[in-house]
């Protein structure tokens, strides 16, 4: 047991408490705790009856059975694995925005949900973060089920596509990758490849909640000021170069 203590510990704080939640609300509804009814995100019982907390359990809760077991392992298996490699690696010492990241994220999924009567938003926060790391890595080479190898700008589709295959459904998928995308666009892309203006940037509130733990150092939405020297003594306007990727815990 103190084995399985230590690495829990050892999870990064906010993907710690993620997958925990993840655990324990479906647990909750599969023993009857509370029912599963309540869990679910119903644009009525949330609109009209003010049943506030289901965008909250709707993000954590899956309805584990013998048809969905595997696909919920699977994807908290994606959880664990993708949110640590971010939250420990290009967000390392920046749990505000980290946090914000997800709450974005969160946010658009929720707003979606509501206007596509989508009932379960656990795999689509899953898959979002999986390709705001899948685009910061894109050229690292990742491997997938019987050892095919290929760069990590494709997985979210190839998970896409395998997620059908065991679930025969892709509109989580779909919708998390778009999601990811849209974050990554308007903090990255556009402010800092195409000299475009920030749209986004963490609340201060959420700096004096989860302080920055590297010398003052917080957001993405503007290169820091040698990047841009060097990019304008090489005459590029600004752009910045997403192109090669880099490993996690690089930095």
């Amino acid at each position: 047991m103190s084995d399985i203590g230590d690495w829990f510990r050892s999870i990064p704080a906010i993907t710690r408490y993620w997958f925990a939640a993840t655990i324990a609300v479906p647990l909750i509804g599969k023993l009857g705790i509370i029912s599963p009814a309540y869990f679910f995100l119903w644009p009525e019982a949330f609109l009209y009856r003010f049943q506030i907390w289901r965008p909250f359990t709707a993000t954590f809760y899956f309805p584990v059975g013998p048809g969905t077991g595997f696909l919920y392992l699977v994807n908290l298996y994606f959880l664990y694995q993708y949110s640590t490699r971010l939250e420990a690696g290009a967000f390392d010492g920046r749990p505000a925005d980290y946090l914000f990241m997800l709450l974005f994220n969160w946010i658009c999924i929720v707003i979606t949900g509501l206007a596509m009567d989508m009932q379960l938003l656990m795999i689509p926060l899953i898959m979002s973060v999986l390709y705001v790391w899948a685009q910061l890595n894109r050229d690292l080479i990742v491997s997938f089920w019987f050892g095919t190898r290929f760069k990590a700008c494709y997985l979210p589709w190839v998970i896409l596509g395998f997620n059908y295959i065991i679930g025969g459904s892709v509109i989580n998928e779909l919708i998390g990758n778009l999601v990811g995308h849209l974050y990554f666009f308007l903090m990255f892309r556009y402010p800092m490849d195409l000299g475009g203006r920030n749209f986004l940037s963490t609340p201060q509130f959420l700096y004096r909640w989860l302080p920055s733990r590297r010398g003052g150092m917080s957001g993405f939405g503007v290169p820091p000021a040698s990047v841009r020297r060097a990019a304008d003594q090489n005459g590029g306007g600004g752009r910045h170069n997403w192109g090669q990727g880099f490993r996690l815990g690089d930095q």
